[in-house]
């Protein structure tokens, strides 16, 4: 976690329009041309682009992101000598990020990059700390930028770069950046025989690479500067080896959002699921997107508003998916006033995401007297799951029903009930809810949940308390019931009378409407972990799961899918590492019954 909240980077302009860090003193780019001092240093120095020729995949690591230019260059020089369907992965730290607007001026300079820039603007980030994950689909890219102190954010990523660019500020003004410790970081986090590049020629820099592993010589500068540096990784590069063939159990939202992360990778997959998209707990008419509240563990206060700013970002992108945005939270005990104060005063969250009501206020916005006050979270959502599904899976789910698995040669074997033989498969994720108990050894706990759907019934503003209330679009959803270790999908009449008093207790005159109105009752089961925590990852060699996600699934599944797609092939998680460690299988291995 960033403490500090002033990540500001207090820039000032020169005369001549070139942006400098008031904070650093440092200029972020020769005035001369700060396009061609990027492409002598940094791409022609990492041997670019003549290094993408035969990758798939191709990494490029930075640290020192300012304006974005090194990376709106390399994304140029990428579009136009990538291998046909190649996918470029980048990674970035930046402890003080300029807002959209100081990078548009500062990029203005060269129309020749537009594309790129534009790409990147439209992404840009919010300057809350972590990893935030940008879309660059025009590219076949995706770009991390890990905001906070630099070895924090070297910390949190999972890659192993091709190349590098070191562009922070000079090593004089900017010491934590070359530190010792920040070089074998850099050597930890590099393939064999990746290339480096940096403007600095300091005696400390090249010795402190030299004593991490990089072979370093001295070029000709650029520009005002007489000398730069390059350096190579001892080893020879060789790319990871990835499974041809890859099926994914399970067409919930866990398996479409695995469906989705492939394909964003340009790898495609096969989903098998024994009813069909959307039968089991991602089923009902709306769901609700919330993050987990904590305000007694950062990392995983963070893990989650990170889930929550990705999961906004791809529901987004789908037509009609978001039927509402902004949920209102109310205290579920007398202590939970004082907690939703310090949640919103986090600064995990964008500006103005989290926001206490007054009792008065909460009246307003849901239309109904409310004595409490409550956390807004404006980010939060409501969403439509069977868009969401469409969107991301593949045409043709393929019906089967898989009732075990096992190891096959290299791959794993599946097989229905009666023993036959479904398919063989180099690599397998589970993501089957809380089928996942029949096929894999791990201790996930059943929870049947019952809403109810009042067709024509006006929603207030999405709320959730003891239970929810939210719209679809053409009703009112609301309920649920919790019940631990029943796996019944029988709707029940008295889980009715429950949900409808559970309504009545917080939202009175839409309880009286709810009970007029034409009801449409759904049951599903969801599964939970021992310590309430999702899993996600590798079980073994080629068998990977998702799943544990409980009430959190359409919050969490986007950015655990995309975690668990870069284990399978070998590129960079979104996920922080230390929020990876703790959703790995394998912490649930001394819990099992």
């Amino acid at each position: 976690m960033h403490s500090g909240s002033d990540t500001s980077a207090d820039l000032v302009w020169d005369d001549d329009g070139t942006p400098r860090s008031g904070r650093f003193g440092d200029i972020y780019f020769s005035p001369e041309d700060g396009l061609a001092e990027t492409r002598a240093v940094f791409l022609e120095g990492c041997g670019l682009p003549g290094a993408f020729a035969g990758r798939e995949h191709f990494c490029v690591a930075e640290l020192g992101f300012g304006t974005g230019l090194n990376m709106a260059a390399l994304l140029m020089l990428w579009r136009d000598h990538a291998p046909p369907g190649a996918r470029l992965s980048l990674f970035s730290v930046e402890g003080f990020p300029l807002s959209r607007d100081e990078a548009t001026r500062a990029l203005a300079a060269w129309p020749e990059l537009a594309p790129a820039v534009e790409a990147l603007l439209a992404v840009w980030p919010a300057a809350t700390p972590g990893l935030h994950r940008m879309d660059l689909p025009a590219f076949n890219a995706t770009l991390d930028l890990a905001v906070g102190p630099v070895e924090q954010g070297l910390s949190s990523w999972s890659g192993q770069a091709d190349a590098w660019f070191l562009d922070g500020f000079s090593p004089a003004t900017n010491p934590d950046m070359w530190a010792p410790g920040i070089m074998a970081r850099i050597a930890a986090l590099s393939r064999p025989g990746a290339r480096l590049a940096t403007f600095t020629v300091a005696g400390a820099v090249r010795r402190g690479l030299a004593e991490v592993g990089f072979t370093v010589e001295k070029r000709p500068g650029h520009g005002r500067k007489r000398e730069r540096l390059e350096g190579t990784f001892a080893g020879e590069s060789a790319g990871p080896t990835t499974p041809d063939d890859i099926v994914i159990l399970g067409a919930g939202i866990a398996g479409a959002a695995l469906a989705r992360a492939f394909a964003a990778q340009g790898r495609t997959v096969e989903v098998i699921d024994a009813e069909g998209p959307g039968a089991g707990a991602s089923g009902f008419d709306a769901a609700l997107v919330t993050p987990r509240l904590d305000v007694g563990d950062p990392d995983l206060a963070s893990g989650f508003a990170q889930a929550l700013e990705r999961a906004g970002q791809l529901y987004g992108q789908i037509d009609g998916a978001v039927v509402a945005e902004g949920v209102l939270q109310l205290p579920g005990r007398d202590r939970d006033v004082e907690r939703h104060r310090r949640v919103a005063e986090q600064t995990i969250w964008s500006p103005g995401h989290m926001q206490v009501l007054t009792p008065a206020e909460v009246s307003d916005h849901i239309g109904e007297r409310i004595e409490f006050p409550a956390l807004r979270m404006a980010d939060a959502r409501v969403i439509r799951p069977a868009r969401v599904l469409a969107a991301w899976l593949p045409h043709g789910v393929t019906r089967a029903s898989v009732a075990r698995i096992a190891r096959d040669g290299e791959g794993w074997a599946l097989f229905d009930g009666d023993g036959a033989l479904i398919r063989r498969a180099a690599c397998v994720i589970v993501a089957t809810g809380a089928g996942t108990r029949s096929l894999l050894f791990l201790p996930l706990q059943p929870v049947r949940g019952q809403v109810e759907v009042a067709e024509g019934v006006t929603a207030p503003a999405p709320l959730a308390w003891g239970g929810y209330a939210i719209p679809t679009g053409e009703g009112l959803l609301f309920g649920a019931t919790h019940d631990r270790d029943d796996e019944g999908l029988e709707v029940c009449p008295e889980d009715t009378r429950r949900n409808l008093e559970t309504l009545a207790g917080c939202l009175p005159r839409r309880a009286e409407e709810a009970g007029q109105a034409p009801l449409r009752s759904r049951a599903a089961v969801r599964a939970t972990t021992p310590d309430r925590l999702p899993v996600a990852g590798r079980v073994e060699e080629g068998l990977y799961v998702l799943g544990g996600l409980g009430s959190r699934g359409f919050c969490l599944a986007p950015l655990l899918a995309e975690h668990v797609a870069a284990q399978v092939l070998g590129r960079p998680s979104p996920l922080p590492m230390a929020m990876a460690h703790r959703l790995r299988p394998s912490r649930l291995q001394g819990t099992q019954s």
